[in-house]
């Protein structure tokens, strides 16, 4: 689940960091970065922080890219990252690594960065403890990621509370827009900010919108979910 959209990141954080008190930790030098396709610039932010993972209800549901979610798979959801994007995940804290590709978006609580699938947590070491501090290696991008992106900074059940932020961020951005989507188990109303045809303009817009505490998710203007 190309901030995007993700608030007690201190707690979890602590939390994390319960379970390795006492342990000593090797030190893991900082992974070399792959250099990112031309237009996909990746901040800082978006590669070291808390990582969580998830499986069931999730399991046999659409992912954000229209995939179905599989536990067992290798995949993962990050909030910016482009589609198909290849990525190392390092265990900061018991110096595992493991190998992900990205086809969904997420997550959506305060300092976490990546969401892995159920078995690349277990692979990861994050059964237990639940979070890890991890650090993110781009190993492949997609050379040509073609469409019109947006960020989306909220989803509401409440049509008013949607146009609220809506009228407030119309006051500093252009393209601020409500769609509504029926989820099956009700309608949302979901803000989306910007019209960019490269992930380069978009991941910029949602580095600004960040500033603001507003924790997007990049997805395709086009997209149907």
């Amino acid at each position: 689940m190309p901030f995007k959209i993700f608030l007690c990141a201190g707690l979890l954080l602590a939390l994390a960091l319960t379970g390795a008190c006492g342990k000593k930790r090797k030190p893991v030098a900082p992974p070399v970065q792959a250099p990112p396709p031309s237009g996909g610039e990746v901040s800082p932010s978006e590669l070291e922080g808390l990582a969580s993972y998830y499986g069931d209800p999730h399991h046999g549901r659409p992912t954000a890219n229209g995939e179905i979610f599989d536990k067992h798979a290798m995949t993962a959801a990050h909030r910016t990252l482009p589609f198909q994007t290849r990525v190392r995940v390092h265990n900061l804290e018991n110096d595992k690594a493991v190998d992900v590709r990205i086809n969904d978006r997420g997550p959506f609580v305060g300092g976490r960065i990546i969401d892995l699938s159920e078995e690349a947590g277990k692979r990861l070491g994050l059964v237990g403890p639940g979070t890890a501090r991890v650090r993110l290696e781009i190993l492949t991008m997609p050379e040509n990621e073609v469409g019109v992106y947006a960020v989306q900074v909220g989803a509401f059940s409440i049509r008013k509370n949607a146009d609220d932020l809506r009228r407030r961020l119309e006051k500093r951005y252009d393209h601020v827009t409500v769609t509504s989507y029926d989820s099956g188990n009700g309608t949302f109303y979901r803000v989306r900010v910007g019209a960019e045809s490269s992930l380069a303009k978009v991941n910029q817009l949602a580095r600004m919108l960040q500033g603001e505490d507003l924790q997007g998710m990049i997805v395709l203007l086009d997209e149907k979910n």
